[in-house]
């Protein structure tokens, strides 16, 4: 008697079939994770584009405009700065001081807390606790006691010697 074989070629090839599909779906799901990351990373790599966007439209700006001219200043997050962003708008008398400088009095004293102190440049916006006022520098200048920084020019800072008069200050 004679035996025949169970289709012992059959499952193998079913076997081998079912192996090579695993194979296919394992590849295909490492295919799938590694977009999934290059995803994520573009993603991310988008929030920090939006994030240092969003970052730099929260920065403190103020333009003053005198004489037809207009200077930009960006702020620092010092309190002082702050209470003066907060009086704008204002249109206020600037004056001579020295021959490095331009200043006006906010009309609210700031508060100096959490304030660096300055080490005024050409450039520079200050404020001077002992007088009360705020300082424009158009020269190098240096420290004094009672002297800390709201900011610095960042455009326009050329008319600051210029200034006289009435001048407009206002959130940029």
């Amino acid at each position: 008697m004679k035996i025949i074989p169970e289709y012992n070629g059959i499952k193998w090839m079913l076997i081998c079939f079912g192996v090579i599909l695993l194979a296919i779906l394992v590849i295909g799901c490492a295919e799938q994770n590694n977009m999934n990351q290059i995803a994520i990373g573009n993603q991310s790599e988008d929030e920090q584009d939006e994030a240092s966007q969003e970052e730099e439209e929260t920065k403190m700006k103020i333009s003053i405009q005198a004489n037809g001219e207009t200077t930009i200043y960006e702020l620092n997050d010092g309190k002082a700065a702050k209470e003066l962003y907060e009086q704008l708008p204002l249109t206020i008398n600037v004056e001579d001081y020295s021959n490095n400088e331009k200043i006006f009095y906010p009309p609210k004293k700031l508060d100096t807390t959490n304030t660096p102190m300055a080490n005024a440049q050409f450039g520079t916006l200050a404020y001077y606790a002992l007088w009360g006022d705020v300082v424009m520098f158009y020269d190098k200048f240096g420290s004094a006691g009672g002297l800390y920084e709201l900011g610095n020019v960042i455009s326009g800072g050329e008319h600051i010697k210029n200034m006289s008069g009435t001048i407009q200050i206002k959130k940029v």
